[in-house]
């Protein structure tokens, strides 16, 4: 009996999960109409995007990075694409000028983290302000722009599996190309040795530049399809998000997981599981009508203390300090 319980250990992936189901209970047994179907049916989808975000941005945090242009290029990429949709252009043509503009985006913040040296916390946070000022500026008429009536985002909005939303199942599917991605390409052992220790990956051959990019790329493909799950979700895509604290909340999610914020750690599963308890929580605390500026206290004492926690969990080491990515 003692050598089976000297095998568990409480990660802090096992605590947030359980963490998450005691929320949930709590939540089910005190708030009215928290276990109605239409609330479990917004936790889900909340849940899902926020997750999906979290999975671009846990790619470029395992590798030692971080991308604050994430919601951003979420938003506004959305909004372009329904932008021409309603301006008249082809399904086709417009998919594939926004698909184009968001890999330009990513190549962007790549080549300027990569090869410009710039800390790729002020390349993103340049970036997506960029990105938010010209689209809404020269691309876009207004700040909510809808889904044309009869458009194929509006059946991914209602499709339903077992009754489950469809978004569940395209979170899913992320998820597991994600950990195919990171566990068993070659290109994702590498996000892990860079994000382990960045001058070793170089010294061993591994190409650290293109890396960088493939991460910042990958992560503006994940922020466009969570554009476009969100639009299908709600009908149309507010642009006013990028000023939210949605940013944060994926930052959150990545860190309350256990993600190290210093890099080599993590996985999909730890964005299973800080989605899972973030997305409760949100819910809760919409219930319970607090105030957004109460909501937004709880969320940052929450993530200040994650960052603490995972300073003491996840030192960063001297090479760490000297990459200047986060």
């Amino acid at each position: 009996m003692a050598e089976k319980t000297g095998q568990f250990a409480w990660t802090q992936e096992r605590i947030v999960l359980a963490l998450s189901v005691l929320v949930f209970a709590v939540s089910a047994i005190m708030l009215r109409g928290f276990l109605e179907p239409n609330n479990l049916i917004s936790i889900v989808r909340s849940v899902s995007v926020l997750g999906i975000l979290a999975v671009g941005m846990s790619i470029v945090v395992i590798g030692r990075g971080i991308d604050l242009a994430a919601v951003a290029i979420m938003a506004m990429s959305a909004a372009w694409y329904l932008q021409m949709l309603n301006d008249g252009w082809p399904d086709g043509a417009a998919l594939a000028i926004t698909i184009g503009g968001v890999l330009l985006i990513g190549l962007v913040n790549g080549f300027l983290i990569a090869y410009a040296d710039v800390p790729a916390i002020f390349a993103t946070l340049a970036s997506g302000a960029f990105v938010f000022g010209y689209v809404r500026s020269q691309l876009i008429s207004q700040d909510a722009v809808p889904v044309p009536n009869g458009h194929w985002l509006e059946s991914i909005g209602h499709a339903r599996f077992l009754d489950i939303p469809a978004e569940v199942f395209i979170f899913a599917g992320i998820v597991f190309a994600a950990y195919l991605f990171l566990r068993f390409s070659k290109w994702g052992r590498y996000v892990y040795y860079m994000g382990d220790n960045f001058l070793a990956a170089r010294n061993m051959g591994i190409p650290v530049r293109p890396m960088i990019m493939l991460r910042y790329v990958i992560s503006a493909l994940i922020a466009l399809a969570a554009g476009l799950l969100t639009a299908s979700s709600l009908h149309s895509i507010n642009t006013r998000v990028v000023n939210s604290t949605l940013l944060y909340d994926i930052i959150l999610v990545v860190v309350i997981g256990g993600i190290g914020l210093s890099g080599g750690k993590g996985g999909m599963r730890n964005v299973v599981v800080g989605a899972l308890l973030i997305g409760i929580m949100l819910n809760a605390m919409t219930i319970l009508d607090i105030p957004n500026i109460y909501q937004n206290l709880i969320k940052a004492t929450i993530l200040l203390i994650a960052i603490i926690v995972d300073s003491l969990l996840n030192p960063r080491d001297e090479q760490t300090a000297q990459q200047g990515d986060i």
